[in-house]
């Protein structure tokens, strides 16, 4: 099963590319039954348009290991960004978006209107817009070294 792992963890999220479909938690379930590999994927939100290249690179990174993949989209369990790895965390920090905080640190969005910089680790943040360039992402300001940021809103 390691190996499986290790093949599926060089598949990187498309729009994140320092960040593997494992560590972002969208692999929910991986099963081996000799060369033949089941893999349940859950979307971070439904419509995700990235869902069936994101299928299709998993299905061909088994299959130039050799083994037979049967891959299914499934929403059984939503997606929660507490699925995201601490090795997936600091990769969205160096990449230089503010990783989520852990769901059971809050319990309404709009506690969430400062965050720290994944640049300078500053506090003196400001939310500007909870809509950021996908739905799971929003749009922070830092004063402290003047640049905007994003992070993975906490799902």
């Amino acid at each position: 099963m390691n190996k499986i792992l290790h093949i599926l963890e060089t598949v990187k999220d498309p729009e994140i590319p320092v960040l593997s479909l494992v560590d972002l938690g969208v692999i929910t379930h991986v099963a081996a039954e000799g060369k033949i590999v089941t893999v349940k994927m859950t979307p971070t939100f439904v419509g995700c348009p990235a869902m069936d290249y994101m299928k299709a690179e998993v299905e061909s990174a088994l299959q130039q290991e050799g083994y037979e993949p049967h891959v299914e989209i499934s929403f059984e369990k939503p997606w929660s960004s507490d699925l995201i790895s601490e090795k997936g965390k600091a990769a969205l920090k160096k990449y230089g978006l503010a990783p989520p905080p852990d769901k059971k640190l809050f319990t309404d969005l709009e506690i969430l209107e400062t965050t720290t910089c994944p640049r300078c680790n500053s506090n003196h943040t400001e939310l500007k817009n909870p809509f950021g360039p996908t739905l799971c992402r929003a749009i922070y300001y830092c004063y402290t070294c003047k640049e905007a940021f994003e992070q993975f809103k906490p799902l």
